[in-house]
């Protein structure tokens, strides 16, 4: 059960799943169906994140949509934010 709200014209939603945390079976599969959606906007020339930004959950998807462009917001991370101050962790991951 959960319910699908959002801005859909620009191919943006958001997805809220209730899960049983009694059945970790239920985590796997929201964590399944997440992946096969942001996948299948990437596919279809959509975008993984909208306004919100892109946080822990989505940040795998980056070089799969962005290609060679992801490396590039990386280096900017670094060069604008040397200490990793600013939402670290978040939309880039600096090693």
């Amino acid at each position: 059960m959960g319910g699908i709200a959002g801005h859909v014209g620009d191919g943006n939603f958001h997805v809220g799943l209730l899960l049983d945390p009694e059945r970790p079976e239920d985590l796997e599969e929201a964590k399944r169906l997440c992946a096969k959606w942001n996948h299948d906007a990437i596919r279809m020339g959509g975008t993984i994140t909208g306004e919100h930004g892109v946080g822990r959950g989505k940040r795998a998807y980056m070089a799969e949509e962005h290609g060679d462009g992801y490396q590039v917001m990386a280096e900017l991370k670094r060069a604008l934010d040397p200490g990793n101050i600013l939402n670290p962790g978040k939309v880039v991951e600096l090693n």
